[in-house]
């Protein structure tokens, strides 16, 4: 039997990427999952892909209308919402920081932020009736120990790690956990933005070499840490912030 077995979750952002990962695992797992991602051709593949433990749904996480969709959808379709990864993200090119404009500014802080506060307000009042519930937010290094040329995009992954804290400590009455998982970048589709340089293998041994088991981190590495914060092996486990860094941090 897995270790979600029974569970039903959704995940932000599952078209590609962690997202992607974290879905998978947690199907293999035993989950029933609902696959969110704004672009709807690619939570429809890795749903497909997958099989008949996950379905996907086109929403923007920085729409209140489409996240409340989407839960109330988790809600009829399966009956309970016991799992939400908070995992859709967006950046900046890296450059310097008064090179990004507002429109930027005000996306990323809608889409890495808000989210989680229109995510909060469709799916408490679920948890709350279930009694349980389990929140991981995906932060990142990025929050912790910021790169230059990345400032706005560490602002909100800042917010994110520190909002995870204080859901903890406010939902933990309620038997509702909220933990951040924190990574390193990975060769994701915001690799090169990241790195604002051409993706070449000298400009990956670059920051490489900042990451002391030298590799970048992959959707198993974050799908691995999503299972164990999301399973009872984790039930006196919330309001932590988790690298999956490679000792980046350190």
């Amino acid at each position: 039997m897995g270790q979600l077995q029974g569970k039903t979750a959704i995940v932000t952002g599952a078209g590609s990427g962690f997202g992607e990962g974290i879905a998978r695992l947690y199907v293999k797992e035993g989950a029933r999952v609902l696959i969110a991602d704004i672009n709807e051709a690619a939570g429809k593949r890795v749903a497909a892909d997958i099989g008949p433990g996950a379905t996907a749904m086109k929403a923007d996480v920085g729409n209140a209308q489409d996240v409340r969709a989407l839960v109330q959808a988790c809600k009829d379709s399966y009956g309970a919402v016991d799992i939400v990864v908070n995992n859709a993200a967006i950046t900046h090119k890296n450059q310097p920081m008064l090179d990004v404009d507002e429109d930027m500014f005000d996306r990323l802080f809608q889409v890495n932020v808000k989210s989680i506060y229109h995510m909060a307000q469709a799916v408490i009042p679920i948890m709350r009736e279930q009694g349980q519930g389990v929140i991981i937010n995906i932060g990142s290094t990025a929050g912790m120990r910021p790169r230059p040329g990345l400032s706005w995009y560490n602002a909100t992954k800042g917010a994110v790690n520190i909002l995870s804290k204080s859901m903890a400590v406010e939902l933990g009455p309620e038997n509702i956990r909220v933990n951040a998982i924190c990574p390193v970048m990975g060769v994701t589709g915001m690799f090169e933005l990241f790195m604002g340089l051409p993706d070449t293998p000298e400009n990956r041994a670059k920051f490489v070499s900042t990451i002391p088991l030298g590799r970048f981190s992959t959707p198993e590495d974050v799908a691995g840490a999503a299972l164990y914060l999301a399973s009872d092996a984790a039930r006196f486990i919330t309001g932590i912030e988790l690298p999956v860094d490679g000792g980046r941090t350190v």
